[in-house]
């Protein structure tokens, strides 16, 4: 079985790929390796998939029609997952074309190839930064989304209302997952826990936001990576009776649906830096500043749906997640 996985240099795509290949799929590897964060980290991490003779590397630009489109005609593609885009919400501030590019575009050309090129199932990452200015806690995809706060969220509202055309149109069985802040080993140098963690050990000062009045559901990435493993023969199937007159948002009449996948338990930031202290060895110097333009106060993931569907249940505790991405950052970035 042949499956694509998108952005596999990336963070949560390097951790799926390899577990993927360990259970013996044939990974399609998609990349365009960009230096929106350092690519050398990326070809590290492709140096290490690319040992295994089941992974396939294409680098490439999936705004690229053309060359998409090739993708899928020469390979013979059984599941896509779709996890490249232009992250970030700080990011997005000042570089708004390139969400339109890879976030719309990209997926766009992704969904194209599925139309064409028949698949079992597509799973796609949208975010929890799609539920914007909501406040009530836990965010359930059963709550409207209709009001994001950065152009990365309202790029991730519209891949999920994409996805939902081509599965009623097509009859593409699309699944999207919202993630709640993924944090572990090989992870994205742009996420706070990342540059704390550099800032902490060459003893400089950290932007705390908001004053620390901020919660998280951090989740650890092999968590992330089992639940979508538990996902990929699960392709929703339609609904015919799925109730039109009161329309719940995370399903529908067609072969669609929108998953929370984090950790059920938002962490305060100020707790969370005390425990990164801890597992550094180091205390930190914190700089206490207003909350950021697109950043909201709290992430707290209601996952009663994937639970209860694939029996998705997060295990990895905070203490035991840090000190396992602390010593992957110290051999990884400090090795003599």
């Amino acid at each position: 079985m042949s499956i694509i996985v998108t952005g596999a240099a990336g963070f949560i795509g390097f951790h799926l790929s390899k577990q993927l290949l360990a259970l013996g799929y044939h990974v399609i590897g998609i990349d365009n390796l960009n230096e929106y964060y350092d690519a050398a980290l990326k070809k590290d991490r492709l140096k290490l998939l690319e040992t295994n003779a089941n992974f396939t590397f294409h680098k490439m630009d999936l705004a690229n029609q053309e060359e998409v489109h090739s993708l899928f005609k020469k390979h013979s593609i059984n599941i896509v997952i779709h996890l490249a885009a232009q992250a970030g919400v700080r990011y997005s501030l000042t570089h708004p074309h390139s969400y339109v590019h890879s976030n719309l575009l990209g997926f766009l050309n992704i969904l194209e190839g599925c139309r064409q090129f028949p698949v079992e199932h597509l799973i796609y990452a949208s975010s929890s930064s799609v539920y914007g200015a909501n406040t009530k806690t836990p965010f359930s995809e059963k709550d409207p989304v209709d009001h994001p706060v950065s152009l990365y969220a309202a790029s991730k509202k519209a891949n999920e209302l994409m996805a939902h055309t081509y599965s009623h149109l097509y009859d593409i069985p699309t699944t999207g997952l919202r993630f709640f802040t993924v944090y572990g080993p090989w992870g994205r140098p742009d996420m706070a826990y990342y540059s704390f963690t550099r800032d902490i050990i060459q003893g400089n000062p950290i932007n705390v936001f908001n004053h620390g009045d901020m919660s998280r559901d951090f989740t650890f990435i092999d968590d992330i990576v089992d639940g979508i493993v538990k996902l990929l023969h699960r392709p929703p199937k339609r609904q015919d009776e799925w109730n039109r007159k009161k329309p719940e948002p995370n399903s529908s009449y067609a072969p669609y649906k929108l998953y929370n996948i984090g950790n059920n338990n938002p962490i305060k930031l100020l707790d969370f830096i005390q425990t990164l202290e801890e597992k550094i060895g180091k205390k930190a110097e914190k700089v206490f500043l207003p909350m950021q333009p697109g950043d909201v106060k709290i992430t707290y993931a209601d996952i009663t749906d994937l639970q209860s569907d694939v029996g998705f249940s997060p295990s990895t505790a905070l203490e035991k997640g840090l000190e396992s991405f602390v010593d992957w950052y110290k051999e990884y970035h400090l090795k003599e």
